[in-house]
């Protein structure tokens, strides 16, 4: 059976979605979903269309431009071939997120990294490079958030339960390549992290969308 391709424009470092005037070549689906594709939002439909995936509403052709309702900060670590990520319980049953949270006023990104790893686990983070960011929307609140995702190693212990901020969850250590397979948010972020875990973390940004309540079943785009 041929591998599914989709129609792209060529550009010195990545590719274009077409706009009807300009010829597109077919490349195949498996390099697309590690390609970078403008405009994001575009690209995404895309991608979806080409893989049966959910409809994602609420994403522009480009978010790049549009001031943000949120900004979130998280940190990707992992250590001993598992990944830290926060346990939370739903009535649906746990589900797990990337360790982060809001950027306060006057903060960097780093910072926040740093000051919610404390807040959220009891462990010192140390940010490295941003390897990811993702534009999300949500059922429940308006607007467009973009979170930052940052490689981090860290150091420590988990603190007492009782001082950590998480509402009732817990931080805990799951195998990489278990991930793609459990409920974690962001859906668009789990697979590739841990395809990234294996074959290197990526030397560019990536950017994705996503939606928050988008989290059951396999991702395959």
């Amino acid at each position: 059976m041929p591998e599914t391709t989709v129609h792209l424009v060529p550009t010195g470092d990545g590719y274009l979605v077409p706009d009807g005037l300009t010829e597109a070549v077919g490349v195949p689906l498996t390099e697309a979903l590690h390609a970078a594709i403008r405009p994001l939002g575009a690209a995404e439909r895309l991608l979806r269309e080409a893989v049966g995936g959910p409809a994602v509403d609420g994403i522009p052709d480009d978010p790049e431009p549009m001031p943000p309702t949120r900004v979130r900060a998280g940190a990707v670590v992992v250590r001993d071939g598992r990944m830290l990520l926060v346990a939370l319980p739903t009535e649906q049953g746990l589900v797990y997120e990337i360790p982060g949270g809001g950027v306060e006023d006057g903060e960097t990104l780093e910072e926040t990294v740093r000051r919610e790893l404390a807040e959220e686990t009891g462990l010192v983070a140390v940010p490295g490079r941003r390897i990811a960011r993702v534009w999300r929307t949500s059922a429940r609140l308006p607007g467009l958030f973009l979170d930052h995702y940052f490689l981090a190693e860290v150091s420590g212990e988990f603190g007492d339960p009782a001082d950590l901020d998480l509402d009732g969850g817990e931080p805990v250590w799951v195998p990489v390549g278990e991930i793609a397979r459990l409920p974690v948010w962001p859906r668009r972020l789990r697979w590739r992290i841990a395809h990234w875990w294996e074959h290197g973390w990526p030397e560019t940004v990536v950017d994705l969308a996503d939606r928050n309540e988008d989290l059951s079943g396999e991702c395959r785009w």
